[in-house]
């Protein structure tokens, strides 16, 4: 899979990690073998980073029971804190530890920016102390792009995670450009804009091009937009279902399309009704 540097460290990461919202949020007593077979496939092709939240029910828990077994490095842990106030903060994030079943988190980032310059203080001291590996900042709309790119351009931080797809491209406005003037690396959530643009192009078949270009699916079409964008460090699609999976993390292969081509997926999506 191809990898992007984190610049604050130089560290590499896979262009393709997970998202958990509402995939993983599942009981510890159901079926998790489909879960199982998804992170499989993930570590398969290569990729590494799995995103959660408190927010996402009984996701950290999940995951933490699944990957108990792994070995430090096989994944890329990123979780986030959701709450009002320093100690709330703190009690949210050690829950995340223990759900994680890890004693270190790669990355704890401030979730829609809720109480962000006092749990960013938390996160520099947990940080220094090697807690966590690296800090961030998320939001999901439009809207909030401005905020999230004056903040890093103020505040010293290592990720900003943010809404971005084909149809779907303020962010390449302002947000990205920045993020990649000041060295913070991208977390791109909704690249398939909420599940719909898969309804959008369900059933349509693919052109001859994008074949020729190693596009054979449709979430390959989709995703492959994104990354090859070099602002985006790593895009985090959210599956349960195996299959799925297994398409979403192909698309981290070369090659990536170049700007006519990327011109060609746009004007392809937007004619679809």
């Amino acid at each position: 899979m191809i990898e992007r540097r984190i610049h604050s460290t130089g560290e590499m990461i896979p262009v393709i990690g997970l998202g958990t919202w509402q995939s993983f949020d599942v009981s510890p007593s159901s079926d998790l073998d489909p879960l199982k077979q998804v992170l499989s496939q993930m570590s398969n092709a290569g990729g590494k980073l799995i995103d959660s939240s408190p927010m996402y029910g009984s996701s950290e828990k999940i995951i933490g029971l699944l990957t108990e077994d792994a070995g430090t490095g096989q994944f890329f842990y990123a979780t986030k804190v959701w709450t009002q106030g320093k100690e709330e903060g703190i009690q949210q994030m050690e829950n995340s530890f223990r759900n994680f079943r890890r004693p270190v988190i790669d990355l704890l980032q401030v979730h829609n920016l809720v109480d962000w310059k006092i749990h960013l203080k938390t996160l520099r001291q947990w940080k220094e102390e090697g807690r966590i590996r690296y800090i961030g900042i998320t939001h999901y709309t439009d809207s909030m792009h401005n905020e999230l790119a004056k903040i890093i351009r103020s505040e010293k931080i290592d990720f900003v995670q943010f809404n971005y797809s084909i149809t779907d491209r303020n962010a390449e406005k302002l947000l990205l450009p920045a993020a990649s003037d000041v060295g913070v690396a991208t977390l791109i959530n909704r690249p398939f804009s909420e599940g719909r643009l898969i309804n959008k192009v369900r059933g349509k078949q693919l052109p001859s091009w994008a074949n020729e270009h190693g596009i054979r699916n449709w979430s390959e079409f989709l995703l492959k937009f994104i990354i090859s964008n070099p602002a985006v460090t790593c895009v985090i699609p959210a599956t349960s279902n195996p299959a799925h999976a297994k398409d979403n993390f192909n698309a981290g292969l070369d090659p990536l399309p170049g700007e006519s081509i990327r011109k060609r997926m746009i004007e392809l999506v937007e004619s679809h009704k």
